[in-house]
């Protein structure tokens, strides 16, 4: 019998891409999406994405989605705490995996392994080790568009804010910016590609900056 997998969830492009080569290997049943959501603003943890546009990408994959509320200022044990509780509560629904879309960072992959680990759970990382380059540009060519909602100001400037990602996006990247924005350069949200079930008809809103990280609002 295949395990039964959950997928660690933002609603961006590496979790996405992570998905759809698990889906292609067709190793496991995905049991689930879990996100953190921040309590305060209701809206996706770091992304910035309405926690009701979620629900709608959710719907559009096809697969339950499991919410974790942290708040605003959240300690690193109250983070903990909750993401102990997510984790017990997919073993008891019967998941032995857990899926992660990290590609290069090494402690980021081990935070995550050892964190799983203490569940009896085993982490899973489908893009792990992939040229970012190669990757963005695969990920794009099968369909799947994508937006940004999060920029760090210090790496990138504003009109790269609430920009679909292409090529010409790709190609006007500072060199010191990783493609796949895996330093923190920028996140984004997915509306369309091959493992969804429809296209998300996306509005862009309001502007945000907080400090130096500047947010646009999708809806």
């Amino acid at each position: 019998m295949k395990e039964r997998i959950a997928i660690s969830w933002s609603g961006g492009k590496d979790s996405c891409f992570a998905l759809y080569q698990l889906l292609q290997s067709d190793e496991y049943i995905v049991d689930s999406l879990f996100t953190t959501i921040t309590e305060e603003y209701s809206r996706v943890s770091i992304h910035g994405v309405r926690e009701s546009l979620l629900e709608k990408q959710a719907d559009s994959l096809g697969f339950p989605l499991k919410k974790v509320y942290i708040p605003a200022e959240c300690s690193n044990e109250i983070y903990q705490e909750r993401m102990d509780g997510i984790m017990e509560s997919l073993k008891k629904a019967g998941v032995t995996a857990v899926m992660f879309g990290d590609i290069l960072l090494e402690d980021v992959k081990s935070y995550r392994e050892n964190q799983v680990r203490e569940h009896g759970l085993k982490g899973v990382f489908p893009i792990w080790g992939q040229n970012t380059n190669t990757l963005i540009r695969d990920f794009l060519s099968l369909g799947f568009k994508t937006i940004t909602t999060c920029i760090d100001s210090e790496k990138l400037s504003a009109p790269f804010l609430g920009r679909v990602v292409e090529g010409g996006f790709l190609d006007e990247l500072p060199p010191d910016v990783d493609p796949c924005g895996e330093n923190g350069e920028f996140h984004t949200f997915c509306f369309a590609g091959p493992i969804f079930n429809r296209k998300l008809d996306i509005t862009i809103g309001n502007r945000v900056d907080k400090g130096r990280f500047h947010f646009c609002d999708l809806r």
